[in-house]
């Protein structure tokens, strides 16, 4: 099935109310942030759009592919499902080099093989200040490197069109260039985020509040040249993060060549 949309249709809060967004479209190639408070029902949102729910959840929310219930098969085999999910606690366990695990994930969607581990990991280069060689094994790669590494293999090999981001704003990773890279690549991307670098560079984002679904926000392109900005100073940070941890020293000169 070529997904080209999803549609979230309200159900209800933890104190029973009907949300106030009653229908909310995602396209393919669209950011969509998720932003509120601690407990307001970010998370329960994106399970409910991982399952598939149709009512069945403590929310009563139903979610539609391309404008339909999507068929039983979809929900229940999770080879189906399409949906890939990226969270800030995340590790390979698998005993396999960077290499190994590329190439068996291309073999296993049936993608030509040929380039392809060079492929991904220069894009997961791009996205993390620590280069990662296709040599290294994959239970020694740091946070930032593990998911640098699922993004770009998400946008080359996978063919999961649905990305669901669980607060991926202290992975170490360049984070506007990752949601550019996935919106890039056609899926349809949501991510929940406190962050206003992430929040800010999404086309909409969807206010929760008590469990619900309470407005949904247009990013003005104002707030996209805050975030770009924004984005500037993270990667700067990024950079002195990566010249500590190597053991280099900094002088005020680093602060005054971005000021």
């Amino acid at each position: 099935m070529d997904i080209k949309e999803i549609t979230i249709l309200g159900g209800y809060d933890k104190f029973g109310n009907p949300e106030r967004v009653r229908e909310l479209t995602i396209k393919k190639g669209e950011i969509l942030g998720v932003v509120g408070p601690t407990g307001s029902g970010k998370s329960n949102l994106i399970s409910d759009i991982e399952q598939l729910a149709q009512g069945d959840t403590i929310s009563k929310r139903r979610i539609l592919v391309n404008g339909e219930v999507p068929p039983v098969e979809m929900r229940r085999d999770p080879r189906k499902r399409r949906i890939a999910q990226l969270s800030q606690n995340m590790h390979f366990l698998a005993d396999m080099t960077v290499e190994e695990f590329l190439l068996m994930h291309a073999k296993s969607r049936g993608i030509e093989k040929d380039g392809i581990v060079d492929k991904v990991i220069k894009l997961a280069n791009k996205l993390t200040g620590e280069p990662i060689d296709k040599d290294c094994p994959l239970t020694i790669l740091s946070g930032g490197q593990s998911r640098s590494l699922m993004v770009a293999d998400i946008a080359v090999i996978s063919d999961s069109p649905i990305v669901l981001i669980d607060e991926i704003e202290n992975a170490g990773i360049k984070k506007h260039e990752a949601l550019e890279l996935l919106a890039g690549h056609g899926k349809i991307v949501l991510v929940i985020t406190h962050d206003p670098v992430l929040a800010l560079i999404t086309d909409r984002r969807v206010v929760m509040k008590n469990g619900g679904m309470k407005e949904v926000i247009e990013t003005t392109e104002e707030e996209k040249e805050v975030s770009r900005r924004l984005g500037e100073i993270d990667n700067w940070m990024l950079m002195l993060r990566e010249k500590v941890r190597h053991g280099e020293r900094l002088t005020l000169k680093e602060l005054e060549l971005f000021c």
